[in-house]
């Protein structure tokens, strides 16, 4: 299997690896509650009082009103404790003896991060566990786009200034990397870039621009293109790369690696 191939295999497989993990999110809803915050629609429930259930959105100031109960603040808490606290109110304002609550979120507003860029589905999306990671969040958005890079961007503001984290997803998964897999909190934004390009002309069969797999040589950045054309030689390939803000032109060897950007120019053979 050639190279190519193998990085080619290696892209699907990561695609199919975040793919998978979608249908872990919602078995891990156990692992952590959803803290509870403005904008989320709950509905609340009593065992055997049917008269008692409620569905609200919880309010700029983090409470709801309640049956009987009045004002409640919800705001940072969990459902378990958001339950725990309406069964006390109930219960020490001897309404219900022994209440029994079940909160249920209807929609998760208050805990998003934004995907953006190269993937299937870009927009906002809920945390609706606590511990959820930056792979479940890249699954929900349906993966990697085609045209995707094996590498993503997270900004967050977690410790009040802004801060930025480059994760390879590909070396995440292949060599077991795990601790790349970011835990993510509200108002993360994760950005996958377009992946790096190179661009071919000159005598092969088809020219244009081309994605850059890992550990590309010049030799399959020429196969890639299609080929060389009859009139075509591998002889004093030249390849112009960026350096810094000037171009230097390099006579290549096909055994040099392709980095983004360069311009490979196959020459008409003399003879």
């Amino acid at each position: 299997m050639s190279v190519s191939k193998a990085i080619g295999l290696l892209r699907v497989w990561v695609w199919v690896a975040l793919s998978l993990v979608t249908t872990g999110v919602s078995a891990q809803a156990d692992k952590g509650d959803y803290v509870l915050g403005a904008g989320d629609v709950i509905k609340i429930s009593v065992f055997q009082n049917p008269e008692l259930t409620v569905e609200a959105r919880v309010s700029e100031n983090g409470v709801i009103s309640y049956p009987l109960i009045g004002s409640v603040k919800l705001s940072g808490f969990t459902n378990t404790e958001a339950e725990a606290l309406i069964q006390k109110r109930l219960r020490d304002g001897n309404f219900i003896q022994n209440p029994s609550v079940t909160l249920n979120v209807m929609q998760f507003r208050s805990q998003q991060v934004s995907v953006l860029g190269n993937v299937n589905r870009p927009g906002r999306y809920p945390l609706e566990t606590t511990g959820m990671r930056l792979s479940e969040v890249l699954a929900l958005a349906g993966g990697i786009s085609v045209n995707g890079a094996d590498s993503v961007i997270i900004t967050t503001n977690r410790s009040g200034k802004p801060e930025k984290h480059e994760v390879d997803l590909a070396k995440m998964f292949l060599e077991g990397q795990m601790g790349q897999d970011m835990v993510m909190a509200a108002g993360d934004a994760v950005y996958v870039h377009r992946a790096p390009q190179y661009y071919i002309y000159g005598q092969v069969n088809r020219p244009g621009n081309y994605t850059i797999e890992r550990g590309m040589t010049l030799a399959q950045a020429i196969a890639k293109g299609g080929g060389i054309t009859l009139r075509g030689t591998d002889k004093n390939v030249r390849l112009q790369r960026r350096n810094g803000d000037a171009l230097v032109n390099l006579e290549a060897k096909l055994d040099e690696l392709i980095k983004p950007d360069d311009l490979v120019f196959v020459r008409e053979s003399l003879f």
